[in-house]
């Protein structure tokens, strides 16, 4: 396969588009420039098509191993980490107070896609890694930071997340994992937890399980629940690896795709385990990880959107199958690349479309983390944060629905090539599968959006945005692109009517209309929001002249024609369908 790190699309979002200039205005970040930033995402694109890239076909065939309690990693992969730290790749938004360099959530989004592209089961030996940095660093005593955090950020120890038990899954209120006080500080924690991330592995010193449990009395559902830092190996006092654990991996799970990546069931047997923030205020901070990864895994799935348009595209101009409609590319020549049949061309720029758009939301979002984490303006710096809380549950679901769509529509593009292994367009279609499903499945971040993120406290919020960016897209409508405002404008009218549906559903008491139409009224404000970022987009590049620019207007206006009108379609679905679905009893099913 091959791959080359979008660097040129991601420095127009910042230099042409965002403005380089709102990173620099934001304490710490004055001295970060284009240069910089280049030169980082130069490094993280070279690093990632030349070492992730060459070990992912033989980590999906070989897989991790798990032997005696004991998980060991696929050939190259020990080497690419030692590489990876060594480079600094996990220290990239970390505190310098920690050791790490600084550097802004914008960038770091950037390199995610990159490393998502490449190679999803290694990068997911850091992903959570960096979640545990942050939610410690906000919530951690300064002793633990002091003590766990440096390691965390050079990469030599690495962290989990363990949310989920067999019994349950989304509805954390269930748990049964206990936490009994021992007298000195500490806690032993007793449970069984599954599905865990790189719960084991032989590329650390220690490994630093983030537990969520329930303290002996604490009121049940989620209001009784708290946060461990539990260790594999305790940490003596001068910082040095002490005694195992009692933290025992029972099994690795045998999966459709990732296979390189160990996802662990963990037994905790009376396990040493330190309590982060609040005692039954667990989720608050839990809740700075789970975010965190929520964005990332949606930026998996643009990554595995991208890489399999290159190859995509790149196989397109070598197969050669029947004429191309008049005029041909070489006439005489008894078939043509199909890249010239507009089948072909609409399904390759339907993804690309999309994952240009997909890249700018991206930049947008992570610019709001940056804002919301370091204005000095409580303000500006509070509605950047609900910003960020209203777009969470879109990029997870939109992103990682992207990605199976784009890694399906790739692989027909190269028909039954696309089905055998050689080409790696099967393995894309498997690694890519998971991304809808975890971190909370995008039913769940759809049922989020609706119930919390448009309603009740963020209702006056969610429409101050909607119509702000109404207000943006009618200062374009009598610019030299009108055409494309006024297609936008239609998508967003599509949103806000939507919207008021739903928030007047919500007011009425009538959940089960609300919520049938959730995953629906997700993609129509992903589609619409988009479809914004487009307008402006272009309106930001009215006087460029050059191919790059050209080209971009025309992917623009592609998006607005054939993929944002699909809107019209959710609204009615939204607005018209929920009868069908309420009429249908579940003892219909039985019939």
């Amino acid at each position: 396969m091959i791959y080359n790190a979008p660097i040129q699309d991601m420095l127009f979002l910042i230099r042409d588009w965002i403005g380089i200039d709102r990173l620099n205005a934001l304490p710490g970040y004055e001295e970060v420039d284009l240069d910089l930033i280049e030169a980082v995402l130069e490094e993280a694109g070279k690093f990632a098509s030349t070492e992730l890239l060459a070990i992912n076909r033989e980590g999906d065939e070989h897989g991790a191993t798990f032997d005696d309690g004991n998980v060991t990693t696929p050939p190259g992969f020990k080497e690419a980490y030692k590489q990876f730290i060594e480079a600094g790749w996990t220290s990239i938004d970390a505190n310098p107070d920690h050791g790490g360099q600084g550097l802004p959530k914008t960038l770091q989004g950037l390199i995610d896609e990159i490393l998502g592209a490449t190679n999803v089961a290694f990068k997911l030996y850091t992903e959570l890694s960096r979640g545990a940095y942050h939610c410690l660093a906000h919530s951690a005593s300064e002793e633990i930071c002091d003590k766990y955090l440096p390691n965390l950020v050079e990469g030599v120890w690495s962290g989990t997340m363990c949310l989920t038990e067999p019994h349950c899954g989304t509805d954390l209120g269930l748990l049964k994992t206990k936490a009994t006080p021992a007298g000195d500080g500490t806690y032993k924690l007793s449970g069984e937890k599954i599905f865990i991330t790189s719960g084991d592995h032989d590329l650390t010193e220690n490994i630093l399980h983030l537990v969520i449990a329930r303290v002996d009395g604490a009121p049940a559902g989620t209001r009784g629940i708290s946060l461990f830092l539990v260790p594999k190996f305790l940490v003596n006092d001068d910082g040095s690896l002490g005694e195992r654990n009692t933290v025992q991996t029972a099994s690795i799970e045998h999966k459709m795709g990732i296979k390189a990546s160990a996802t662990c069931s963990l037994v905790f047997n009376d396990a040493t385990g330190y309590m982060i923030g609040e005692e039954n205020r667990g989720l608050a901070a839990m809740f700075k990880m789970m975010n965190l990864e929520r964005i990332t895994v949606g930026l998996q799935g643009l990554g595995l959107s991208d890489i399999a348009l290159q190859n995509a595209l790149d196989y397109a101009h070598e197969r050669r199958q029947s004429k191309a409609p008049a005029p041909r590319p070489e006439e005489g020549a008894a078939a043509d690349p199909i890249v010239y049949q507009p089948e072909m061309k609409r399904q390759l720029l339907t993804i690309r479309s999309q994952v240009e758009g997909a890249r700018a939301l991206s930049v947008f979002a992570g610019l709001n983390i940056d804002i919301m984490e370091k204005s000095p303006d409580a303000e500006t710096a509070a509605v950047a944060e609900s910003t960020v809380a209203l777009l969470t549950p879109i990029i997870k679901a939109y992103f990682s629905d992207l990605g199976m769509s784009s890694t399906l529509s790739a692989q027909q593009i190269y028909g039954g090539h696309g089905y055998v292994r050689e080409h790696g367009m099967e393995q894309l279609v498997r690694d890519c599968r998971i991304a809808p499903i975890y971190e909370g499945t995008n039913e769940v971040q759809a049922l989020d959006l609706v119930s919390r993120k448009i309603t009740g406290r963020m209702t006056e919020f969610a429409n101050q945005f909607l119509d702000g960016w109404l207000t943006v897209l009618d200062e374009y409508a009598d610019g030299s692109h009108g055409d494309i405002a006024g297609a936008a404008r239609l998508g967003l009218n599509h949103l806000i009517e939507a919207t008021q549906w739903v928030q007047s559903k919500a007011e009425a008491g009538d959940d089960a209309a609300m919520r049938g139409c959730a995953t629906q009224y997700l993609r129509l404000f992903a589609l619409a929001f988009i479809g914004c970022l487009w307008a402006q987009i272009v309106d930001s590049i009215a006087d460029n002249e050059g191919e790059f620019y050209d080209v971009k207007r025309k992917v623009a206006s592609f998006y607005m024609q054939q993929v944002l009108p699909e809107t019209a379609f959710l609204l009615d679905v939204i607005v018209n369908g929920s009868d069908a679905l309420g009429d249908f009893e579940v003892a219909d099913f039985a019939v």
